[in-house]
Formats: C-alpha cells, structure tokens, sequence
C-alpha cells in the first residue's frame, strides 16, 4: 500500500523564527509562503505553520518508559537509518531535547529509537524509528 502525504497544519507565535527552524535546522523545503503561514516539505509531508501570535501551547505530559512526553506532539517514524542520522545532525546543530535520543522498551515488543525537541513556538516533536519496521503496530 502507498502511503499518502499527510498534511498538518499548526500555530507559531513567530513565522520568522518558525521558518529558519524549520528550513535550516530540520531541513524542510519550503513552499507557498505568506504573511500569515508557509508551507514546509518534512520528508515528503506538508506541515504548514500558521502565525497565531499569542499562541501558547500545552504543557502536558504522559509518562512513558520513565520519561515525561510532551503531549500533544508530532513527527515521523523514519527508517532507522534516516533517524540516525537526523539525531546526529540534531546533536551538532545544539539542539536542546526534551527527550535525548535513546532506545525505548529496549529488548520489548515495540522498541524503538525515539527523540523529543521543541519548535520555537514550543511545539513538541518526536522522531522515531524501528530496526524492525513491522513492530509499529505490535501489540
């Protein structure tokens, strides 16, 4: 099965700050573009950031394998190959991560490499990967 690209639109309190984040640290192309949002490429998917400029976001967490997830967040699940690579570029660039890049439930069902950072505006991303990519979904 092909899967679409999704489309994600969210708020930034900064558009300015949103866009050199998004096109030079997380590397997005960017497309349409106004005063009020632009369109960003992250691997293939359209996220759009839209100027909200009293946008505070959620401070909520869930723990999950004894760290605090920020929540809501959003992001990919990349091959293990491309998330490797991105924490490493993440790390030289000084990223501040709210969750480091580590193995979670490691040796479980569903272990996986995961990442926690925030956009300027505070938006919680999370990048992840499987060695085993039929483990997504694994219960």
């Amino acid at each position: 099965m092909k899967i679409p690209p999704f489309h994600l639109a969210f708020p930034v309190h900064d558009l300015i700050k949103a866009r050199e984040f998004y096109e030079q640290i997380m590397g997005c192309g960017v497309g349409r573009t106004s005063d009020t949002w632009t369109d960003f490429n992250l691997y293939g998917h359209q996220i759009v950031a839209h100027l909200v400029k009293a946008y505070q976001p959620a401070r909520f967490t869930n723990p999950v394998d004894a760290h605090d997830v920020p929540v809501p967040h959003f992001g990919l699940v990349l091959d293990m190959a491309d998330w490797q690579e991105l924490a490493n570029h993440l790390v030289e660039k000084g990223i501040e991560f709210v969750i480091k890049p580590y193995i979670r439930f490691q040796g479980e069902v569903g272990e996986q490499a995961t990442m926690f950072l925030l956009d300027p505006s505070g938006n919680a991303l999370e990048f992840k990967a499987f060695r085993d990519p039929s483990q997504l979904f694994a219960t």
